[in-house]
């Protein structure tokens, strides 16, 4: 795909991944509708660190993705969708799950029926591999059924499902990109390596839930070669695809990791507020990312050592902007 001028409508664009891909799509030369979360300092999240030479064909706008009005005057005359809002946090699904019902699945219910009438030549929907709760079998594939083990994941199923709906009844041209557990560079804290590298170096106490889950690391990089990979691709309509290493490791093991990478000793506190529910916590998530390489020619090509060390190197020189007080949700 010629990405020079053509018109990206990009949800969620002022978070961890949106803003790389953000970035990545801008060097390619796209012009880019930023949609950013509406707060009142008019704060663009990440999208405040990008270079001013870019900002001529990003037009950053405020709003909520649960108001469908506004998402159809927004994706009228767009051409390319990557959709990324959402509530993300599991623990806060817990509290709130009302509000990942209405971000997630309503949410994504105003952009698909918005790309519909604009006739957008593709859309790229965000999922998780938290859809598939603890494995059944293990590398997952595509095919592993769908278990709601948090108010999370079960809001992502009913967003992933209105996809697959509108692709089968509309024709809507829209692919599912299904990231395993993305990292590196501007990851907020909530998530387990930012807040494991955070309090290592702060001190030599961390404060952890359980260390046994095991997930399947991708560096940010990765995830975004993977979303622009499931545009640029034909023939994907309705394609629902894993992004991942393949590559399993326990919460223990990237402790050990980092402590190594940072050359000092972990001493890690057991915290309760920061364990699941047994039920629902999703014990193991290793993926099979066969779909992807066959389809789209993707594969990760950063190691999980080497992501480690350039997310360490961010963090330690952005520390200041992570709160000090422990993040629970």
């Amino acid at each position: 795909m010629n990405w020079k001028e053509k018109k990206v409508f990009i949800t969620g664009a002022g978070g961890f991944i949106g803003s790389h891909l953000t970035e990545a799509l801008l060097q390619r030369g796209a012009h880019i509708t930023a949609l950013i979360h509406y707060n009142s300092r008019d704060n663009h999240g990440w999208l405040e660190e990008l270079s001013g030479q870019n900002h001529a064909a990003l037009q950053v706008i405020l709003g909520d993705v649960r108001d469908a009005s506004t998402m159809r005057k927004l994706i009228a005359g767009q051409e390319i969708i990557f959709h990324l809002a959402a509530l993300i946090g599991i623990p806060y699904s817990y509290m709130a799950p009302a509000a990942y019902v209405e971000t997630n699945i309503k949410g994504t219910l105003n952009i698909l029926q918005a790309g519909l009438e604009a006739r957008v030549e593709k859309m790229v929907h965000t999922s998780t591999s938290e859809v598939y709760g603890t494995a059944l079998y293990t590398p997952i594939d595509e095919k592993h059924q769908l278990q709601g083990q948090s108010p999370y994941s079960a809001s992502k199923i009913g967003a992933d499902k209105l996809v697959e709906s509108y692709c089968k009844s509309f024709s809507l041209p829209v692919v599912t990109v299904r990231p395993f557990n993305t990292y590196g560079p501007r990851q907020s804290a909530r998530a387990v390596i930012p807040t494991i590298i955070c309090q290592a170096l702060r001190g030599t106490e961390v404060g952890l839930g359980s260390l046994d889950p095991v997930r399947d690391m991708t560096f940010v990089d990765d995830t975004v070669t993977g979303f622009i990979a499931a545009a640029e691709t034909d023939n994907l309509s309705g394609e629902t695809i894993n992004l991942g290493t393949g590559r399993g490791v326990s919460i223990q093991e990237l402790v050990d990791m980092i402590a190594a990478l940072l050359k000092r000793e972990i001493n890690i506190i057991a915290d309760q507020e920061r364990t699941r529910p047994a039920e629902s916590e999703v014990l193991k998530l290793l993926s099979c990312a066969d779909k992807a390489r066959r389809l789209m020619n993707w594969e990760a090509k950063t190691s999980l050592e080497d992501g480690l060390g350039k997310t360490i190197r961010w963090i330690g020189d952005n520390l200041t902007t992570y709160k000090t007080k422990k993040f629970v949700y």
